[in-house]
């Protein structure tokens, strides 16, 4: 019986509190927004003693900011897995793929997109060209074009240029509608500005 006792933690390791607290946050922002919400609440909802949120965070803000980056990681996720599913030489189908999945993605998680970016801006506009997200497709790109599937002068260049137009038409559709083959339309544009032709 001792060895049992012993053989369970006592606490949670540091990473899982520091999830536990991101969730309880993210749901209490959703439902009653950042302003009206209390590090008690966050720490009550994420079952941990107020003190364990300074381990992790200094403010709210600080949430926000790191639920930015879990935005980000989770439509990088959907990309990633819907990319990955296409044979390496078939770029036409992985660019569509990767434009594709991040509609999906910027879709499922509008409500999340909407609170950690429009509520609570940031505190600079730094992340329009530089993200994990505009990464990813520069890297498509580049490899694209060393693979002569297309031409592009400077890749990162077309990845922040497609990346801020696809962002753009993604949020238009989601507040004033217009997502009825939305996905078709941003491949489309995105062909046309690689050189692919259009289907």
């Amino acid at each position: 019986m001792g060895a049992d006792v012993a053989s369970k933690p006592r606490t949670k390791p540091a990473d899982q509190r520091r999830d536990d607290l991101m969730n309880a946050a993210e749901r209490l922002f959703l439902d009653q927004g950042v302003a009206a919400t209390t590090i008690e609440q966050i720490t009550s909802g994420a079952g941990v003693a107020k003190g364990s949120f300074y381990l992790h965070f200094t403010a709210k803000e600080d949430v926000v900011a790191a639920l930015r980056l879990r935005f980000a990681e989770r439509v990088g996720g959907i990309i990633t897995s819907a990319v990955d599913r296409i044979a390496t030489g078939d770029w036409g189908d992985r660019l569509a793929a990767w434009l594709t999945a991040c509609a999906e993605g910027y879709a499922t998680f509008a409500t999340l997109h909407d609170m950690v970016f429009r509520d609570v801006p940031p505190p600079t506009n730094a992340g329009l060209a530089d993200n994990p997200l505009i990464d990813g497709l520069t890297q498509l790109l580049a490899a694209g074009d060393a693979a002569g599937a297309w031409r592009l002068e400077d890749p990162r260049f077309t990845a922040i240029f497609l990346f801020n137009a696809l962002h753009g038409v993604i949020l238009d559709a989601g507040r004033y509608g217009g997502s009825d083959a939305l996905a078709r339309r941003i491949v489309d544009h995105g062909f046309r500005l690689v050189g692919l032709p259009t289907g």
